[in-house]
């Protein structure tokens, strides 16, 4: 498919992705990969555009996606490039879409190369349950989540035995436990702690975050919690989905705001269970899911697939 044959109309909606296989003229000791999205206006000529960006640049697109919602006058795009730093250096890379920023009057337009940009540092805050927190800290170890974790801090005092607490030692990752009260969360030394992060992990954290912290952060939270609301809340969920019998459980990853569990969705994954399982396999299920969606969920905003979309969506590409 040419790049600039988009589309035939912007009122049917539109979620397009490609990809191309060619011989390259950049030397395979000096690509690098970039990734770039977009969030404009809809209008003619922004694929075009930024792929001649790309393209007059030596770089070369291996993989576009774009999404143009129907009846809405917004357009949505994620690319996926290489490019030779030398004969594209980053600054002028950044100066480059910029410019087509401008031109589109763009509410949003990213690039990221994960080869010569920081890696995201995040903080993730935990309660007692652990398994998303050992699951999240395991995928760092072995590069498969592509961030620095700066600190844990947890509600719950963790022996210096456990497994959580000799793991950080011996990667030389903080770990502070603040004691909560119903009067007093701890917010604003949660706040010191996380100053330089650039979002954080709720990793089963059982308080809820006052609008006064969303608003002093200011930086998205991603959250993780099982896909049994909202039929069965309050203590033991799964204990409660189990004895009514469910054939369906999940879990689901998500921005948080002000509103309980009810902000913009990132990922959601669902597995059967049956008369055959017991609690245990019940809730071993319900816990693989957690930390499987949230890792691809983490994974998912570190790649630049997730955009904001109207008041409470998402386009992930």
């Amino acid at each position: 498919m040419n790049l600039t044959q988009r589309r035939v109309s912007s009122r049917i909606p539109q979620v397009i992705g490609f990809g191309r296989s060619f011989k390259s003229s950049l030397n395979p000791s000096s690509i690098t990969h970039g990734i770039h999205v977009f969030q404009c206006p809809d209008s003619v000529g922004i694929v075009a555009k930024l792929s001649d960006c790309i393209a007059s640049r030596g770089g070369n697109i291996l993989g576009a996606d774009i999404f143009v919602p129907q009846n809405k006058n917004v357009f949505y795009s994620r690319s996926e490039f290489i490019f030779d730093p030398v004969k594209w250096p980053r600054v002028q890379m950044d100066e480059d879409f910029l410019r087509i920023s401008k031109m589109f009057d763009a509410t949003r337009s990213v690039v990221r190369v994960p080869k010569l940009d920081p890696k995201f540092k995040i903080a993730v805050i935990a309660s007692k349950q652990e398994h998303c927190l050992i699951d999240l800290l395991h995928s760092w170890q072995d590069g498969r989540l592509p961030v620095d974790i700066t600190c844990v801090i947890s509600n719950h005092d963790r022996g210096p035995d456990t497994h959580v607490i000799r793991f950080l030692e011996r990667n030389g990752i903080p770990y502070h436990y603040l004691h909560t009260t119903k009067e007093n969360k701890r917010e604003e030394e949660i706040l010191d702690l996380v100053q330089n992060t650039d979002f954080l992990v709720l990793a089963r954290y059982m308080q809820i975050l006052s609008g006064k912290f969303l608003q002093s952060y200011g930086k998205d939270i991603i959250n993780i919690h099982h896909g049994l609301l909202p039929s069965f809340k309050g203590g033991n969920p799964s204990k409660q989905a189990f004895d009514a019998g469910v054939k369906l459980i999940g879990a689901t990853s998500h921005f948080v705001t002000e509103e309980l569990d009810a902000g913009p969705i990132i990922e959601q994954m669902v597995e059967r269970v049956s008369h055959r399982d017991n609690i245990q396999s019940f809730v071993r299920k319900s816990e693989n899911l957690e930390k499987q969606c949230l890792a691809k969920a983490i994974k998912s905003y570190c790649e630049l697939r997730v955009l904001p979309y109207e008041e409470n969506k998402t386009v992930v590409f």
